[in-house]
């Protein structure tokens, strides 16, 4: 399979400006994420962007994928409107959290993205397989996420 490279870096460009917005809009958040009372088994503040940008790395890959897969459009196009609507309940939970320091709403709603990573995941999975596999990372990732902000919620 030939690689189309303007594609595949834009597959790559879309969830690495998702999350760079989202962390354009909460900038200086760590500092009072630190303050915070922290649970058990909570990484350093130097992880988070460090593990999101692989994260969003293979979150476009797996478009990209998906994109260049030779499975029935209709599928294809559902699948990237699940990933499409994964994106933004992710961009958004950023806001909720950090910026409103809305913490149980925050869990609420990334349980909702959890679910969504979920559905992407499997759609995914049905037009390439690997694609499946490069966002199971992201979804580890999101259920510890939904144990920190849970154990944040009621720690503070």
């Amino acid at each position: 399979m030939r690689i189309r490279w303007k594609t595949l870096l834009i597959c790559i460009a879309i969830p690495l400006a998702v999350g760079g917005a989202a962390a354009l809009l909460t900038m200086g958040s760590m500092e009072t994420f630190g303050r915070l009372n922290q649970p058990p088994l909570s990484p350093p503040a130097w992880l988070f962007p460090v593990v999101w940008t692989l994260l969003y790395t293979l979150m476009g890959i797996a478009s990209y994928l998906v994109v260049t897969s030779h499975g029935p459009r209709q599928a294809v196009n559902d699948a990237l409107r699940l990933y499409a609507a994964q994106l933004a309940v992710n961009f958004f939970w950023s806001i909720l959290f950090f910026n409103f320091g809305a913490y149980l709403l925050s869990f609420l709603w990334l349980l909702l993205l959890w679910g969504l990573i979920l559905a992407t995941l499997v759609a995914f999975y049905r037009l390439s397989p690997v694609a499946g596999y490069l966002l199971v990372p992201y979804l580890a990732w999101v259920t510890f996420a939904g144990y920190l902000n849970f154990a944040i919620y009621l720690l503070n």
